[in-house]
C-alpha cells in the first residue's frame, strides 16, 4: 500500500511538471529570456525557500543543518544543473512541450539514475543493481521509440507543406539544436540534479535526527540544487537582456499586464516545483522497495515525458500527423510505462 501512495504521490507531483510551461503562453510582452528568470525566481527560489522552512528541526536554523555536510558538492551540482535546465528551457522554445520534454527528460532518467548507483559502488551486472539497469534500459528504449516518433512528425508535416517548412514551426531549427547540442546537453546535464539530492544526504539526515519528518525531510538540499541552477540561468538571461536589449521589458510592462505575468510565472514556478517536493514525499513511503527507491528518479522522468505527451496532444502538437506516427508515439509511451512495472514486479 505504502508503494503505491508514493508513486502516487510521485505521479501527482510529475503532471504539475509537465503543466509547467503551458502558463509561457499566457505571458504577454515578454521575451523568452525575461520570462524564464522571473519564472526561474519562483521555482528556484521563493518556493524552494518555503519547503525548505519546513525541515528545519526544532531550535535549529537552515545554516545549522546545511552545515551537516554536502552542501557545497549538492550547490555545485546545481550549478551544473542549471546548465541542462537553461538548454531544457531552450528545447522546450524550439521543439514544443512534447518532443522537448520526451528526449531531454529519457536522457536525464538515465544518467540520473545510474551515475548516483555507479558512485555508490553498486554492481549493475547483479541483484537489485542488474534489474535497476533493465529498467533503465527499457525507459530509454521507450524514450528512443517517442523520439521516432517525433522525426515521424517531422516528416508529416514537410510532406503536408510539398516539401517545404510549416509556417510558425521552428521543428527544422529545434531538430538541429535539440539533436546536436540541446536535447543532450539538457539530458546529461540535467542529470546532476539526482547528484545533488544524493551529495546532500547527510543535510537529510541531520534533518531526520532533528525530528523531522521524512516526508521533508530532503526539502532543504533541493533549495541548495536550485540555487546553484539559479545562479546559472539568471547570468545567462540577464546576458540575452543585456544583448538583445530587453532589460526594459521588465519596467515597461505595468498594471494588469504586469500582474497577469506575474502570476502566471510563479504558477509555472509552483508547479515546476512540484515534481521535486513530490519526489521527496514519495520516496518517504518507498523505503522498503529498495529498487524502486533507486529507481524513483527514472520514475519520475518516465512521467514527466507520458505527462508531456499529453500536454503536447492537448495543445495539438501531434495534429495533422498520419495514424502510424501516432500509433508509434502510443507505444513509446506503453514501453516508457512498463519500465515502471517491471521494476515494481521485481520487488514482489
Amino acid at each position: 500500500m505504502n508503494t503505491l501512495i508514493g508513486l502516487l504521490i510521485i505521479a501527482i507531483g510529475s503532471f504539475g511538471q509537465s503543466s509547467s510551461y503551458v502558463p509561457i503562453n499566457k505571458v504577454k510582452n515578454w521575451s523568452w529570456e525575461s520570462f524564464w528568470l522571473i519564472q526561474g525566481i519562483f521555482a528556484w527560489l521563493v518556493f524552494p525557500l518555503l519547503g525548505a522552512l519546513l525541515a528545519i528541526p526544532a531550535g535549529s536554523s537552515l545554516l545549522e543543518l546545511w552545515g551537516a555536510g554536502g552542501a557545497l558538492p549538492a550547490m555545485v551540482y546545481g550549478v551544473l544543473w542549471g546548465v541542462g535546465g537553461l538548454t531544457f528551457g531552450l528545447s522546450m522554445r524550439y521543439l514544443g512541450v512534447a518532443l522537448g520534454q520526451s528526449i531531454a527528460l529519457g536522457t536525464c532518467a538515465g544518467f540520473g539514475t545510474l551515475f548516483p548507483a555507479l558512485f555508490a559502488g553498486k554492481d549493475l551486472l547483479h541483484g537489485e543493481g542488474l534489474m535497476l539497469l533493465i529498467g533503465v534500459c527499457i525507459t530509454l528504449a521507450g524514450i528512443a521509440i517517442i523520439g521516432y516518433a517525433g522525426s515521424l512528425r517531422s516528416k508529416n508535416r514537410m510532406l503536408g507543406k510539398r516539401g517545404g517548412k510549416v509556417p510558425g514551426s521552428v521543428w527544422g531549427k529545434g531538430a538541429c539544436l535539440g539533436r546536436d547540442r540541446l536535447q543532450c546537453r539538457a539530458g546529461v546535464m540535467s542529470a546532476c540534479f539526482a547528484l545533488g539530492l544524493d551529495a546532500g544526504t547527510p543535510i537529510k539526515e541531520a534533518a531526520l535526527a532533528g525530528g523531522v519528518e521524512a516526508l521533508y525531510a530532503g526539502l532543504p538540499v533541493i533549495f541548495l540544487v536550485t540555487l546553484g541552477g539559479f545562479c546559472t540561468n539568471a547570468i545567462y538571461c540577464i546576458w540575452q537582456n543585456i544583448k538583445n536589449k530587453t532589460g526594459k521589458e521588465y519596467f515597461s510592462v505595468k498594471g494588469a499586464v504586469l500582474t497577469n505575468n506575474l502570476l502566471f510565472c510563479a504558477l509555472a514556478g509552483v508547479l515546476w516545483y512540484s515534481q521535486f517536493f513530490g519526489l521527496e514525499m514519495g520516496k518517504s513511503f518507498l523505503t522498503d522497495s529498495p529498487i524502486l527507491l533507486a529507481f524513483s528518479w527514472s520514475i519520475l522522468m518516465s512521467l514527466n515525458v507520458t505527462f508531456s505527451n499529453v500536454w503536447g496532444i492537448l495543445l495539438k502538437e501531434w495534429k495533422g500527423v498520419s495514424n502510424t506516427t501516432i500509433a508509434v508515439l502510443i507505444l513509446g509511451l506503453v514501453v516508457l510505462i512498463s519500465s515502471i512495472i517491471v521494476v515494481a514486479m521485481a520487488q514482489v
